[in-house]
This record gives structure tokens, C-alpha cells and sequence, in this order.
């Protein structure tokens, strides 16, 4: 990536990164050490159920119908006290999808993903990059609200995955960004800490996909000092799509 322009340096402020350092795209040695490679020895994943058992089939799904079957989902116990699902929003044929944990009450409120405070400095950072929000495509792993925004269960992500899975299969994106540790990890099928998998090319085994995991946006409200090393993550998913 050329070097930072005056609209970055402002969407970077936003993010609260005042000050800019490239460092040629690798991450400083301590860390790089601290946040190895572990693709090529996966931890154990914890056992859950088979994304497709007993669930019916989406896989012929386009866009309207998947929506459609999403909106009247009744498939986990989660559907009982949502006010909306939250299916996804942005470019149908883009090529980054962002994925992350779960609506909260914003997002269950207004049936979008990232939206609220989260929302805008997910915003901030896409632009950071020269992305809009409607360049990319953002979904959820699970696509109703949990109670108290706790962590989504196994058998609710089981239930939910296929949705999603389909909608990777509908955007066919060059990379995939998972953000927090749940959705990379619901994603990888692993239980690897978030700090390890960072920095690292991981790739979906449906499809091939490269994924890149970086830092939760409301994760990083309440620990700005990591926005530098989401930053950096965005940089390594850049040059990946760009080669720069």
C-alpha cells in the first residue's frame, strides 16, 4: 500500500491510530513470535454438531429465497425472542466478506450487522483501507440475537452456519475477514486463541477460501490499545487482494 494519504490518516484518527507506521506488513518480531503460524498444526477443534444434520437443505438457495428462509427460521430456541434476523448486508459479488459473532441489540433492532458504535468503527476501518461499507459484504455467524448478548451456543452456530455457508457460496469472495475470536474460531473449526491465528493465511475447507482474523470492532472499543494490530491485519488482508 502507497503511503498513508491525508483521508487515511483522518479515518485512522477515527479509529484512534494517531500516528502511522507501516512496517513493511510484518508484524515486529516479539509479536510474530508470541502470534506464530498454526495453520499447519490445527489444534483439536471441540466436537459440534454436523452443520447439515437434520437441517434442511439450502444449498439451491438464491439470494431472495435464502433471505426469505432466514426471516421465518424457527430451527433453535433463539427465534423466540428476536425482533428481527439479521441475514447480512452490502455487495452480493464482493470481494471481501466480513464475518463476525452475532447481532446485538442494534443490530437485532434494526435487522443490519455492525451497526451502533461497533458499527462505525468497523466503518473507520474499511475506509482505512480504500473499502466502503457497501463494497464488502458483512454477515454474522449466527443470524438472531442470543439473550444478553451472551456467546452464541454450538448447536445455534450448527443451526445458523448453513446460511451461512451458502451465502459464501452466492459471493464466492477473494478473502474472508473473521473478526473476534468466536467467529474465527466457529469458522476454522478450532479452538486456537485469537492472538495465534492472527497474522497467518488460514482458508475455509468448504470452499478454499483464504481468512484472515482480526480483532472484534466492540473488542477493541473496550481495548483500544490493539487497534494498531487490527490495523496491521487489514494491511496483511490488503496486500493479499492487491499484491501491494
Amino acid at each position: 500500500m502507497s503511503p498513508v494519504s491525508e483521508q487515511q490518516r483522518r479515518y485512522l484518527d477515527a479509529m484512534g491510530i494517531d500516528v502511522w507506521v507501516r512496517r513493511d506488513l510484518v508484524l515486529p518480531e516479539s509479536e510474530s513470535q508470541a502470534e506464530s503460524v498454526v495453520a499447519e498444526v490445527p489444534e483439536p477443534a471441540t466436537p459440534v454438531q454436523a452443520p447439515d444434520e437434520g437441517l434442511p437443505d439450502v444449498s439451491e438457495l438464491d439470494w431472495e429465497a435464502l433471505r426469505q428462509r432466514v426471516a421465518s427460521c424457527q430451527l433453535c430456541e433463539l427465534h423466540q425472542g428476536r425482533t428481527r434476523t439479521v441475514f447480512g448486508v452490502g455487495n452480493e459479488q464482493a470481494r471481501w466478506l466480513i464475518i463476525g459473532e452475532a447481532p446485538g441489540v442494534d443490530e437485532d433492532r434494526q435487522g443490519e450487522p455492525f451497526v451502533g458504535r461497533a458499527g462505525k468503527l468497523l466503518n473507520a476501518m474499511l475506509q482505512a483501507v480504500g473499502l466502503s461499507r457497501e463494497q464488502v459484504y458483512i454477515a454474522n455467524i449466527l443470524k438472531c440475537r442470543p439473550p444478553n448478548n451472551r456467546d452464541p451456543r454450538p448447536e445455534e452456530a450448527a443451526c445458523c452456519f448453513p446460511y451461512l455457508r451458502r451465502q459464501i457460496e452466492l459471493i464466492q469472495p477473494d478473502l474472508i475477514i473473521a473478526v473476534g475470536r468466536i467467529a474465527a474460531q466457529r469458522l476454522l473449526d478450532c479452538n486456537t486463541p485469537l492472538n495465534r491465528l492472527r497474522g497467518s493465511v488460514h482458508h475455509l475447507e468448504s470452499t478454499g477460501t483464504p481468512v484472515i482474523v482480526t480483532y472484534h470492532p466492540a473488542y477493541l472499543l473496550r481495548s483500544p490499545a490493539d487497534k494498531r494490530k487490527a490495523w496491521e491485519d487489514l494491511l496483511f488482508a490488503h496486500s493479499l487482494t492487491t499484491g501491494e
